[in-house]
């Protein structure tokens, strides 16, 4: 059972009980007043019967002349049968006035169900017994003997007085109870129209006792005088009724007046249950799926259409439709517990109403739709699209905000992090994959962030988290710790596991300079950690000049590319045992107009991030191919090493012009040896085993530079096709002290004999290295040892002169010839130029 069933059962039990209770008092008030009436029955009392049937007739008339008021789904009526009974308690002993009360009552309520018969005929005995029994305990006599006749008006103005107070007190409990309504309102609820009723009803009552007076036969005149009246009456009330319906409704479309849809529908309810008396207000929205249903007291329920009322009885639908009823946003319900049928002027103010509620609706509804695309506007102006993330000027706002509060508790940081290669997963499985990618990169980063951090996506493959109210600058880094080891684990990408390497620079608030120096902090401190091969950095001043100066020097990078200040210079690789130069490396070198020489560490990054790599690549290669070709005509036939970017390898266009450029300058393939860099991308793109295949297809040698120390050295092996590796120069220079560093490059020269690969050492600075090496099995190397990075002239130079007379040689051999017995090996193969990294 619904809370509203338990209510209304609760409410009919109540109402019946107070119902009970005065149709008990009633019949205890007639059981006692039959005798005395019969006693009283005398013909100088009351004259004859006539005058008792006509004072039956007029209670019976002053009934039935009502105005009628409805309150719900309950008519209430204004009778005139307490002037008659006025009229009686003032010519009759009260036990008569009692029963031709509840006699004429009876007659005047037949049509009425039980219970409002009861109630009327037990109301209006009380009413009769409490007016003669006022009238007594007064000097009220009649006929009135000796005195005057005004001096009557005061008993008979208490008479009535206390009739009119028992009526209210004894209806109005009844019909607040019935309506579900407060008693106060009944009571307060046209005050001043009762009180006039009352007045006018009095002076009926006194004017028909003089009538009676004078002449009983002048009571004709009385029912025209009491129609009149009645009717003057009924129109004042009709006419305040339908002036408080109209001031109510202008009321009720003033508060609809509002932008908000759910005070909308929560004021319609409310006051249409007021406006129109009824038990419960319904309204359905078309749009939404949406019903609202209420009353007086609010609303009782909000949720989709379907759902049955506890109301039933009679309804009122109407339309909510405009003037011009071409649009319709739904239907008003009006729901009452009895049969209602309404009234000519409720019908157009219900009319009225659904017109007004219906405009109200449509505004509101547009003004959400306009507040949810503004919404809408701001979140997409101050968030990522791809990534649902703070973008960069969201960020900056609420960085600005943060350093600006100076009550801000604890410290506030920055933590900028910049995913490596991420271009080659876009040009090799696609943008579509690579948008993947970045969106469950933001997943992590949220999922790892505390929830007082902000964390942005800046654009491409860069990200920031905003940590703020940290207790000391130190824990910035434990925090950015645990953010770049949420991006640790493999990505799932449609199969595929993809791991993603990431950068990350902190920086704590500056104290000075604002969000934008932060930013700048972080960024700076990125590239640190990039440069030095870590995964995190933090920010210090001490190398923040470094920083500006890569950043200056890449605004020169365009000039540097056209004016050809690119130069490169070469080391040579050498045989360990003869001394004999086998092949060369090209290493770049920037010859700035302002700064002069600059170290490849210095540059690199700024090329591979910029869009200047293919055309620095052929410079290089160009050059590197210049030197071989002169070598050459020389005579020394040493192939060439160029050093390549990971970032080159995902351009398909590279094969054909490393191929071209061989051809340009008149190279067999085989003098071209590409140096690769070791990394965890060259392992997983499939596009880079396409390029590598092509170019070993076409006489290209490949050689793994810095072996040993990637992420994964045997599956590279599985997955290119290279003939060299090159043993990283940190393994060569700790070989002497470092039992782990001479056992890496025994396993490496033992994986290099079984692949049948040339192993190269390099960094070889001494010559206890250099046999160290040879007697480990390594037969080529490349360091300070034999040569420092050259100009290409000056190498040639090196090797005309020779070692001791011996072309070619840039050291004394191990051993006098035909002292060494020599294994058969491969063909050595030749070094290669280093190229830097560019990003792709």
């Amino acid at each position: 059972m619904t809370l509203p069933q338990r209510r209304e059962i609760e409410t009919d039990r109540r109402l019946l009980l107070l119902v009970g209770l005065v149709v008990v008092v009633a019949a205890i008030i007639v059981a006692t007043s039959f005798p005395a009436a019969l006693r009283s029955a005398k013909p100088e009392t009351v004259n004859d019967a006539a005058v008792l049937v006509m004072l039956t007739l007029m209670i019976a008339l002053g009934t039935l002349v009502k105005a009628r008021v409805r309150i719900r789904s309950t008519t209430q009526s204004i009778s005139w049968n307490e002037t008659a009974i006025i009229v009686g308690a003032a010519i009759a002993p009260t036990s008569v006035v009692v029963l031709c009360t509840a006699v004429g009552i009876a007659l005047a309520s037949l049509r009425l169900t039980p219970i409002k018969l009861a109630f009327g005929i037990g109301k209006n005995v009380i009413v009769a017994w409490g007016a003669g029994t006022a009238l007594a305990m007064t000097p009220w006599t009649w006929p009135p003997t000796g005195t005057a006749p005004l001096m009557l008006l005061g008993p008979l103005a208490f008479a009535y007085l206390v009739a009119a107070l028992l009526d209210d007190l004894l209806a109005i409990p009844v019909i607040a109870l019935a309506s579900q309504t407060r008693i106060a309102k009944h009571f307060r609820s046209n005050l001043d129209l009762r009180l006039a009723g009352f007045a006018v009803r009095f002076a009926v009552a006194a004017c028909t006792l003089v009538i009676i007076r004078i002449d009983p036969r002048l009571l004709l005149a009385v029912p025209p005088l009491v129609l009149s009246l009645h009717l003057a009456y009924s129109a004042r009330i009709r006419g305040r009724t339908e002036q408080q319906a109209w001031q109510r409704l202008a009321r009720t479309t003033d508060a609809l007046n509002v932008v908000d849809l759910d005070t909308v529908l929560t004021t319609a309810v409310t006051q249409a249950a007021e406006l129109f008396s009824a038990d419960e207000v319904e309204i359905e929205l078309r749009d939404g799926d949406r019903a609202v249903r209420g009353g007086t007291g609010g609303i009782t329920f909000d949720g989709p259409t379907g759902k049955p009322t506890d109301v039933h009885g009679t309804i009122v639908p109407t339309p909510l439709e405009g003037h011009d009823r071409t649009v319709d946003v739904g239907i008003l319900r009006l729901r009452f517990r009895g049969p209602v049928q309404l009234s000519e002027r409720e019908q157009y103010t219900l009319r009225t109403f659904a017109s007004a509620l219906c405009t109200a609706v449509r505004n509101a509804q547009a003004y959400a739709e306009l507040a949810r695309v503004a919404n809408e506007h701001a979140y997409a102006a101050a968030h990522d699209a791809l990534t649902g993330l703070a973008n960069r000027r969201h960020l900056l706002d609420e960085g600005t905000e943060q350093l600006s509060a100076r009550h801000a508790d604890g410290v506030t940081a920055l933590v900028l992090i910049d995913l490596n290669h991420f271009k080659e997963v876009n040009d090799t499985l696609g943008h579509a994959a690579g948008d993947q990618v970045l969106v469950q990169v933001a997943d992590r980063l949220r999922g790892a962030a505390q929830a007082s951090d902000l964390v942005a996506r800046l654009g491409g493959d860069e990200f920031a988290v905003l940590l703020r109210g940290l207790p000391a600058p130190a824990v910035a880094a434990h925090r950015a710790e645990m953010l770049l080891a949420a991006l640790h684990e493999p990505f799932e990408l449609d199969g595929m596991r993809i791991s993603v390497e990431a950068s990350g620079g902190i920086s704590a608030a500056p104290s000075s300079g604002g969000m934008a120096e932060l930013l700048r902090r972080a960024d700076v401190a990125m590239y640190q950690a990039k440069r030095a091969g870590q995964r995190i950095s933090t920010y210090a001043t001490t190398r923040d000049t470094a920083d500006l100066g890569r950043l200056t020097l890449g605004g020169d990078l365009p000039r540097a590319v056209a004016d050809h200040e690119f130069v490169v210079n070469f080391q040579p690789i050498v045989d360990l045992v003869t001394g004999e130069v086998t092949s060369a490396e090209a290493l770049a070198r920037w010859r700035h107009p302002t700064h002069g020489m600059i170290d490849p560490l210095r540059f690199l990054e700024a090329v591979e991030r910029s869009g200047l790599l293919p055309a620095f690549a052929e410079a290089i290669l160009d050059q590197a191919l210049i030197a071989a070709t002169n070598w050459r005509d020389a005579g020394f036939d040493i192939p060439v090493a160029v050093n390549v970017s990971p970032r080159s390898l995902l351009d398909a266009r590279f094969p054909g012009s490393v191929l071209a450029r061989l051809r340009a300058h008149d190279l067999p393939a085989d003098r071209l040896v590409l140096e690769l860099t070791e990394t965890l991308t060259l392992s997983q793109l499939d596009v880079v085993d396409r390029v590598l295949s092509r170019l070993r297809d076409e006489g290209v040698r490949l050689a793994l530079d810095d072996f040993g120390t990637g992420y994964s050295s045997l599956s590279l092996l599985s997955r290119i096709p290279v003939h060299e590796l090159k043993i990283d120069r940190s393994f060569v220079t700790t070989m002497e002290s470092s039992a782990e560093a001479a056992a890496v490059i025994r396993s490496t020269l033992d994986l290099g004999r079984s692949l049948n690969l040339t192993v190269v050492a390099e960094g070889v600075e001494s010559e206890p290295q250099r046999r160290a090496l040879w007697e480990l099995g390594c037969a080529a190397g490349q360091g300070h040892l034999f040569a420092r990075p050259v100009p290409a002239g000056t190498l040639l130079a090196a090797m005309q002169r020779g070692s001791g007379g011996r072309p070619g040689t840039l050291a004394a051999p191990l051993h006098d010839t035909g002292a060494v017995i020599r294994l058969s090996q491969n063909r050595r193969q030749p070094g290669r130029p280093r190229l830097p990294h560019l990003p792709a």
